[in-house]
């Protein structure tokens, strides 16, 4: 049977990697997923970490500047960004590298000018590298991506369909919504769902989202099922709530209306679930 591996993300916990991972392994997390750090020298106290606790770890190299990219940034600025990541990443020995970058307001054959650089760049160090589907950044529309796949058909992606959802205002589940080329290339899954005016449901189990989670469920159980065709003895996931304007707040207290570490544990625990279920109907 394909193995469920769960990865906590560090998006919005600046505490010291050892805390948040014995708090993600108690609560059946195997790892973490996070920025590669910014300096060599915290890159180094980082694999520390992870070397002395076993844990694996999930990258992610942001390039060309915060999560919304320089506007001015050129591909090349963005490969050049990848490179320095890249050299500060190997040292931490990542499982693979999550790439957040290029521009949205570039041309499809642009997004697969840079994608097909940056894979270089990865197989130049010998680490395997996936493109993550996000607003702001490359593919950050399922119909461009699908034009990008077209020109990079060796391309891998971590999947979060929450931006897509917002960026199309809809659920894509009416029949024309052919995504099965993309599922066919998605190697790791961030799992945050989304709805049609915003990246982050207040909490994913609550009734009111329901016809959203299960859209999200249904993408996610289809990754798996052609993982498994593929040969994937382990699947990636990250449940990845976050801050950031993505949690729901109350007006004029900002006071947050869910906590960010219980709704990633319960999205973690509710998709192990899921996929043991998925896995039992397939006979795996």
């Amino acid at each position: 049977m394909m193995k469920f591996e769960l990865f906590r993300t560090l998006w919005g916990d600046g505490r010291r990697w050892d805390i948040s991972l014995a708090e993600a392994r108690a609560a059946g997390f195997v790892g973490l997923e996070a920025r590669i750090p910014p300096t060599h020298a915290a890159a180094q106290e980082c694999s520390t970490i992870l070397r002395e606790e076993g844990a694996p770890y999930i990258a992610i190299a942001m390039t060309g500047g915060g999560v919304i990219p320089n506007q001015s940034a050129s591909v090349q600025n963005h490969l050049d960004d990848l490179r320095c990541a890249v050299d500060r990443a190997l040292p931490m020995t990542p499982r693979f590298i999550t790439i957040l970058g290029g521009n949205d307001r570039w041309p499809a054959s642009q997004q697969a000018e840079f994608v097909a650089q940056a894979q270089e760049i990865c197989r130049s160090a010998n680490i395997l590298c996936c493109f993550e589907t996000h607003r702001s950044r490359i593919l950050a529309t399922p119909w461009v991506t699908l034009d990008v796949l077209a020109q990079v058909p060796d391309m891998l992606f971590t999947a979060d369909i929450s931006h897509w959802v917002v960026c199309c205002e809809r659920l894509l589940d009416d029949p024309a919504d052919d995504l099965s080329a993309f599922v066919e290339r998605v190697h790791h899954i961030q799992a945050r769902v989304g709805y049609d005016q915003g990246p982050q449901a207040p909490h994913p189990g609550a009734p009111e989202y329901a016809s959203a989670l299960r859209f999200h469920q249904s993408i996610w159980q289809q990754i798996w099922q052609s993982q498994l065709a593929r040969g994937y003895t382990t699947t990636t996931m990250t449940p990845e709530c976050g801050p950031d304007g993505y949690l729901h707040t109350l007006p004029f207290t900002n006071m947050p209306v869910a906590d960010l570490w219980s709704l990633n544990i319960w999205t973690g625990q509710t998709e192990r679930q899921h996929f043991q279920h998925a896995m039992s109907e397939t006979g795996q």
